[in-house]
């Protein structure tokens, strides 16, 4: 596995293994401040992260407070760690720190109803319009194989 930076982001290929930059992931991965490491992102804790908008809202910056919390800004990128703390700090004015104690992730999502809140009657109604289209489309493959074979036989 080895790390490759571009322009202040951390890119993971697992084709290649790098001693140099396992010990950078392992050095991430060791941060009391760090909950897990995978190959795309790094999840901080939520003590870190409320404490860290609570001392940004102080006015100490991004660089200061990953620097202070053990981080090495070359290996995680000034531009991670500065939007990092912007979405803290947004999710601190909307939530408070409840935000970062629980996954909010898809939550207030108002996207597609999910099949179990559906009643039996719409369950059905959603079928039969299931089956109604895989029959169109099944005529309509009929036809089209029809025609192929017919416009074979005029080749010949």
């Amino acid at each position: 596995m080895f790390f490759k930076r571009s322009k202040s982001r951390l890119f993971i290929n697992d084709s290649s293994i790098s001693s140099k930059n396992e010990h950078q992931h392992r050095q991430i991965e060791t941060n009391p401040n760090v909950a897990s490491v995978s190959d795309r992102s790094i999840q901080y804790t939520a003590e870190f992260k409320f404490k860290a908008v609570q001392e940004n809202l102080a006015g100490k910056g991004p660089v200061q407070i990953f620097r202070v919390a053990g981080f090495d800004l070359e290996i995680i990128g000034l531009k991670r760690a500065q939007s990092a703390l912007n979405r803290w700090r947004s999710t601190y004015k909307t939530f408070g720190e409840q935000g970062f104690l629980e996954g909010r992730r898809g939550k207030g999502n108002t996207g597609r109803p999910r099949a179990e809140k559906l009643s039996a009657y719409k369950k059905l109604e959603k079928a039969e319009a299931r089956i109604r289209l895989l029959e169109a489309e099944l005529t309509l493959l009929k036809k089209l194989d029809e025609m192929e074979r017919e416009a074979k036989k005029r080749q010949f």
